[in-house]
């Protein structure tokens, strides 16, 4: 590569591994780059938007800074574009430098237990995804007529979740919650929601705001069983070296395990040290049966979950797995099925025989697996973009032709791609939506409703 020639990367995804990656990009000056963000969907931002709960608005004042970054000269979006369906893997090699995966984790983590494809059981994702306005998730019905719900798994995901069945409308009213899933909470039957760890209170992996949170919730108790929180041997040397955030966990749960219920509507009760064996039901899910585990410690000292021959049926209608992402393979590319990433070596993705594939690059979930908060993202994609830059100086990338756009490929295809001004439309749509009701924004939660307010003018740049 010449010293003067400007380096043409695409980046695939827009979350926030994928922007961090890009403004690392950018801000290089030897090579200089020049950066297209393809996204199957027609709005940035990943699970900022998407992800992200609803009621933690300061969580997605990150994307402000995704903002900036977007305002760099050299800076593409190209919305409604996916890679193998508009565009191959192969044919974006052949027309970029280099091309950076930053995908994240797009499907759930099963359980792999009877019963787990009976109506009422869902991924934790699918709710997320649904309440937050995905437009793939809004023709989703979930059942939630039932008495109580299941939540699977620890970690804050599980926690946003219950927390979401329990808020109240006074709660939900402020949020950009769409408004199909307001409904629907509000008038909901659903009494108690069962957050179920297989681990105990110590491993549990969510944050003390998270868990703090709970008790605040204005129509909602809190139940934890004092039993639950007596440690084995195990458990209480661990807490012992354990950080600040597990004891304040602790204290946090003490303090639930001490309070008297109040009454209120709804009820969330945290248990642990049980393991799901089966969803029970004839034609959905009635109950699910869990495993009393016992728990020790392996020869690396980690903490493990043993069944033991103890189990109990618990009467529900519905069920959230929220046991972790997995990633989802992309056509023509590498990929790790056992551990739902792209094989790499920090961000260098490897072919079968464990040689780097020239100017193939990935960041984020996708690179290191669903691990981290987003903050995590921004030196997981700047060690990616630094080996990329290194290989570009060394003159180890393939060189793209000069004229190999991916625009006249789309274009002869039909694709309609939306540009990030299309997404300033969108945007500015949502917020005077949400402005009317003193809300952030109403989301457009629809394919046709986004890309019909993408073709509007903006009046944001």
């Amino acid at each position: 590569m010449t010293a003067d020639r400007t380096l043409r990367v695409a980046v695939v995804g827009s979350g926030p591994a994928a922007f961090y990656a890009a403004g690392h990009l950018l801000a290089s000056e030897e090579p200089r780059a020049e950066v297209d963000l393809i996204e199957r969907l027609p709005t940035p931002w990943g699970l900022v938007r998407l992800g992200v709960a609803p009621d933690h608005p300061n969580l997605k004042t990150v994307s402000r800074a995704f903002e900036k970054i977007a305002q760099r000269p050299g800076f593409r979006f190209l919305g409604n574009v996916e890679v193998g369906r508009d565009v191959t893997h192969d044919e974006l090699a052949a027309r970029y430098d280099a091309v950076v995966y930053a995908v994240g984790s797009q499907t759930d983590r099963r359980l792999g237990i009877p019963g787990e494809d009976l109506p009422g059981s869902w991924a934790a994702t699918e709710l997320v995804a649904w309440y937050n306005g995905h437009p793939d998730f809004q023709d989703v019905d979930f059942d939630l007529s039932v008495e109580r719900a299941i939540v699977i798994g620890n970690g804050n995901v599980a926690l946003d979740v219950a927390r979401m069945l329990a808020l109240t409308a006074e709660e939900l009213a402020p949020t950009d919650t769409t408004d199909s899933a307001i409904e629907a909470i509000c008038a909901s039957r659903i009494r108690e929601i069962v957050v179920v760890g297989r681990r105990g209170p110590v491993q549990a992996a969510w944050t003390s705001t998270e868990l703090g949170e709970l008790g605040e919730l204005a129509g909602a108790d809190v139940i934890v069983d004092p039993e639950d929180l007596e440690l084995d041997e195990a458990s209480e040397a661990e807490l012992g070296t354990a950080s600040n955030v597990v004891q304040r966990n602790m204290e946090i749960l003490r303090g639930f395990a001490a309070r008297a219920p109040e009454g209120k509507a709804r009820a969330i009760r945290l248990r642990f040290r049980l393991s799901p064996v089966a969803l029970l039901g004839e034609e959905r899910v009635e109950a699910i049966e869990l495993r009393r585990n016992r728990l020790e410690a392996d020869a690396s000292g980690r903490i493990r979950a043993v069944g033991t021959d103890e189990t109990e049926a618990v009467p529900c209608g519905i069920v959230f797995r929220s046991v972790g992402y997995h990633g989802v393979s992309l056509p023509g590319a590498p990929f790790d099925e056992s551990t739902g990433t792209m094989p790499n070596d920090g961000g260098r993705v490897l072919d079968a025989s464990g040689a780097p594939i020239r100017g193939v690059y990935c960041a984020g979930w996708i690179k290191r697996g669903p691990t981290g908060v987003i903050g995590t993202n921004k030196k997981d994609a700047t060690e990616t973009v630094d080996l990329l830059l290194e290989d570009a100086r060394a003159g180890l990338l393939p060189v793209s032709p000069a004229d190999g756009s991916l625009d006249a490929l789309l274009a002869e295809r039909g694709v309609e791609v939306v540009t990030y001004e299309g997404w300033e439309a969108i945007d500015a749509v949502e917020r005077a939506r949400g402005e009317k009701e003193g809300r952030p924004r109403v989301k457009l939660c629809t394919w046709d409703a986004l890309l019909e307010a993408a073709r509007r003018p903006s009046h944001a740049r």
